[in-house]
């Protein structure tokens, strides 16, 4: 299994009952491998992940087990709930899993989602590899009920993808008592969050004393000379760089960290290292202690480790290399050929006197060359609101520029209608813009409030976002193909000449949805025609190429959507249907 599947399948084998998440690499796949334990479990995708902790949450509170997975980022959007529950403890046992990204191979930032346990106030959970993901995720469940708290649990990317030989069991119901109203103990205002701060830290005191003989934690002695503390996925590149005879400290609970166990480990070796990833997050722990170790000063705090680094960065010893006499092309990610947002984005290329404020999803991709549409990205929703605060700046300094705010039909329900609310409200200058491909495209085809689906596979109510933004005030909505760039140039034109509150809805759905029935044309190219202007290659399709002086489609790659042949000033690329 991979990690991930093992989450899954551990709190299927924990007895939990109601599972909530938004989608995020690294962490997907553990909801997406949810649904076949749907007759034990319910399972959902929540329109954002401060819902997903909340809905988990209330279910920890009416006394099940529940589960709710998000990445790291997704943390943030979450940490407000998060926070409030350590003080307010649970019922039922209440996990959040967030999937760290380092060197982010997926993600905007790099961040350490350790630092939220220390600052919540809960305990932390880290496994090394698919069997403990599994098993970990069992005592997550027990730690939280013993000691009335929720537990962050915590894998990164090669945790979370990696593969390893898994031992599964059978289901454990948890017992749910019938839920007791208790205003002292859930209703968090002050004066019961007052009297609920010095629960916690005794919760934490016990914790920390359970922590010293847990299972979770493990200490292996081979050696004098050389000792290593580590947890997560940094174990297993420890084991392969370090010398055979180095003794091992393996944490699995890693906050709070067990300093007696970690006094006792350090008085059996010579040279203690600390050897985890991004933050020095034990090792500063461990120094404030007065425990002598090193670790920072070897392997930083930027990026994922590997076995190789460790090697070089502590021993400096080079891993051996071998010259396959090949080199790769670079390969630069790209919108999809028939990707329905590429036809907005060569339209938004054209205009000179306008900025656009993108989000987070495969649109992003519409930053790149040769479509370099996008003006800003930062996180989800701020397509919108980031959009808003240029269109004041741009106000306050006397620029006459209009703002597009760009963002997708999931992240629209995500945290675009209080951006849209926001623009409306406070008079800003732009024009709201939601690319709805009818469905949650980057992270892998997740539904969504729009999409008609649940994660479980049932039929439900598909919320439109025209609904949504006519009932916010928006008198002008426009609904457009973007693939039809006379009509999407039409569009654009109209909003920016709207004397009404005005926002686009380009709608096409994404090529790659299974259920859909898309086109089975290709376009071909008349080699008669065609004058080598190179227009084609703006559109920044990966089936288009140059050879010969002369385009060429890829007929492997042709989806047919024809933006190439709109742009063609003489009629070169067409539509040939198939049978």
């Amino acid at each position: 299994m991979s990690g991930n599947e093992a989450i899954a399948r551990g709190a299927y084998e924990a007895g939990v009952r109601v599972c909530s998440a938004y989608p995020g690499t690294p962490s997907t796949e553990i909801f997406e491998n949810l649904p076949p334990y749907k007759e034990s479990l319910y399972c959902e995708w929540a329109p954002n992940e401060k819902v997903a902790a909340e809905a988990a949450y209330g279910a920890a509170i009416a006394g099940v087990r529940s589960l709710c997975a998000m990445k790291h980022v997704g943390l943030n959007v979450a940490a407000d709930p998060v926070f409030t529950a350590a003080y307010n403890g649970v019922k039922g046992g209440y996990v959040l899993v967030a999937a760290d990204d380092p060197s982010m191979h997926s993600s905007q930032n790099e961040q350490d989602s350790r630092l939220y346990a220390k600052a919540a106030r809960i305990a932390l959970v880290e496994p090394s590899d698919s069997q403990e993901c599994l098993d970990f995720m069992k005592e997550a469940y027990r730690i939280s009920e013993e000691f009335d708290m929720p537990v962050l649990f915590r894998v990164t990317t090669r945790v979370s993808h990696s593969k390893s030989l898994v031992v599964t069991g059978k289901r454990e119901e948890a017992a749910a008592e019938p839920y007791q109203k208790n205003t002292r103990k859930y209703v968090s205002v002050p004066a019961n969050a007052y009297q609920n701060h010095p629960k916690v830290e005794e919760n934490l005191r016990r914790l920390a004393e359970y922590g010293e003989t847990s299972a979770l934690n493990k200490m292996v002695l081979r050696g004098k000379k050389i000792g290593v503390i580590t947890a997560s996925i940094a174990y297993q590149y420890a084991e392969d760089a370090f010398p055979k005879d180095t003794s091992f400290l393996k944490l699995g609970l890693t906050y709070p960290l067990p300093m007696k166990l970690i006094r006792d480990f350090a008085s059996k070796v010579e040279t203690l290292y600390v050897i985890e990833e991004l933050e020095p997050f034990m090792e500063e722990q461990i120094k404030a202690a007065g425990i002598p170790c090193v670790g920072k000063e070897f392997t930083g705090n930027l990026y994922e480790l590997n076995p190789q680094l460790l090697s070089e960065r502590i021993f400096q010893r080079r891993a051996p290399t071998v010259d396959v006499g090949v080199q790769a092309v670079s390969r630069p990610p790209a919108l999809c050929p028939g990707c329905p947002h590429r036809g907005f984005f060569y339209i938004m290329s054209k205009g000179k006197d306008y900025v656009v404020t993108g989000d987070i999803g495969c649109y992003t991709l519409g930053a790149a060359a040769p479509l370099n549409a996008i003006d800003t990205c930062v996180c989800m929703g701020g397509g919108f609101s980031v959009g808003m605060g240029m269109a004041k700046a741009f106000q306050a300094t006397g620029q006459k520029k209009k703002v597009f705010g760009i963002l997708g039909d999931s992240t629209f329900f995500h945290s675009g209608m209080t951006g849209a609310a926001e623009i409306l409200y406070n008079k800003g200058n732009v024009i709201p813009v939601v690319l709805d491909n009818s469905i949650t495209g980057m992270t892998g085809h997740q539904d969504n409030p729009g999409s008609g689906y649940t994660l479980q596979g049932d039929i439900a109510a598909a919320i439109k976002i025209e609904d949504v933004l006519r009932a916010l005030g928006y008198e002008n909505v426009i609904i457009v193909d973007p693939q039809d760039l006379a009509a999407m140039q039409k569009a654009v034109d109209d909003a920016l000449a709207s004397e009404v509150p005005a926002a686009i809805i380009t709608r096409r759905p994404c090529l790659l949805i299974k259920r859909i029935s898309h086109n089975t044309g290709l376009c071909e190219v008349d080699r008669g025609k065609c004058i080598g202007c190179k227009k084609c290659l703006k559109v920044g399709c990966p089936a288009i190429s140059i050879r010969t002086g002369q385009c060429q489609i890829d007929a492997t790659q042709c989806a047919g959507c024809t933006v190439c042949a709109q742009v063609c000033p003489v009629g070169a690329i067409s539509r040939k249907e198939t049978k």
